[in-house]
């Protein structure tokens, strides 16, 4: 591993935005006892989230062997997630900014299904 890799520390400064937005926001669902659940919509598609799990798994079986490393690796690996995340979002900020300014309009769906991937966004982090 090389000491040029991405740390969560970065990305407070990251300005990059050019990942485009990969799924459409789910709607909300009601539970068996009637209370509203929201349906929080996967941030990545599946083949991307599971080839991030797989890195974690490979990186936490070496912890034994090369505990500071892969702690580094580990930071790393989150800073990419978090990079890409915000880099989706800030896209998807992007692409309304530019309708707008466009004299475009907005429809009311898009910005629901917006709001919807932020929503999502924020009780994951949450952790709700």
């Amino acid at each position: 591993m090389t000491d040029e890799r991405l740390t969560t520390a970065d990305i407070a400064t990251s300005e990059d935005a050019q990942a485009p937005m990969s799924r459409d926001a789910d709607g909300d669902d009601r539970g068996d006892d009637g209370d509203r659940q929201q349906a929080l919509e996967p941030l990545l598609e599946e083949k991307r989230a599971q080839g991030l799990r797989d890195r974690w798994h490979t990186l936490q079986a070496r912890f034994v062997d090369d505990p500071r490393e892969t702690v580094a690796d580990a930071d790393a690996l989150v800073a990419e997630l978090l990079q890409e995340l915000a880099s989706t979002f800030s896209s998807a900020r992007a692409d309304l900014e530019r309708q707008w300014t466009a004299g475009d309009d907005v429809s009311t769906e898009d910005l629901r299904l917006a709001l919807q991937r932020y929503r999502s966004f924020f009780e994951r982090l949450l952790n709700v």
